[in-house]
């Protein structure tokens, strides 16, 4: 059966942290394919500023145009309205019902997944794959998967790996205090960054 990954989040901007998670996850699982998915307007961010939809996925396809194994998705962006995550796995799973598919997402989302909509159908739907984050010990980790899994008698993945301490988050104060952030990134969306000039203000 063909396996593939579904990796989900703003990427706003995508960076070196990004495609390293999804190495991983592509060799530990044994994927044939990992798909970046950028949020469209996911209901726990409604009120955070994001870049335009098209602006994210333009920088997602520049950083996975030379991975062989890596693709990515307009499937979330295009849709109006919320962006929920069940409906995303529900809609891969008509167009390919062959498929075994892995939802990747980080420890901060296992920690919040009881707030997350149609939970049951979300894990009926992939493999829940959780990687580490930094701030987030490894004992919490594994208390909460535990919890889940008893919950709604499902096996999560756990993919414990040495991260690089890099987010978005930093990457857009140092463009903002105009300190160079390419080494952090793929030189493509680091041009991209350069040429909107974006995360400015």
């Amino acid at each position: 059966m063909v396996k593939k990954g579904i990796f989900g989040g703003t990427f706003d901007p995508i960076h070196n942290g990004h495609l390293y998670i999804a190495h991983e996850a592509l060799h530990r699982l044994n994927l044939d394919e990992v798909i970046f998915m950028p949020s469209g307007n996911p209901p726990h961010k409604t009120e955070k500023r994001k870049t335009d939809a098209a602006i994210r996925y333009e920088m997602v396809k520049t950083a996975v145009r030379d991975e062989k194994y890596f693709t990515v998705s307009n499937y979330e962006i295009k849709n109006s309205g919320l962006s929920y995550t069940y409906k995303t796995l529900e809609h891969f799973n008509n167009i390919e019902n062959d498929t075994e598919w892995y939802f990747i997402t980080g420890a901060d989302c296992l920690v919040e997944l009881d707030y997350w909509k149609s939970v049951d159908r979300i894990l009926d739907s992939c493999k829940l794959v959780v990687f580490n984050r930094p701030g987030y010990p490894k004992e919490i980790i594994l208390e909460q998967k535990k919890r889940v899994e008893e919950k709604y008698k499902k096996d999560i993945i756990f993919l414990d790996f040495s991260l690089f301490d890099i987010s978005s988050t930093s990457i857009k104060k140092m463009i903002k205090e105009q300190k160079d952030a390419s080494y952090l990134m793929p030189q493509g969306v680091y041009n991209i960054i350069l040429e909107l000039q974006l995360y400015k203000d």
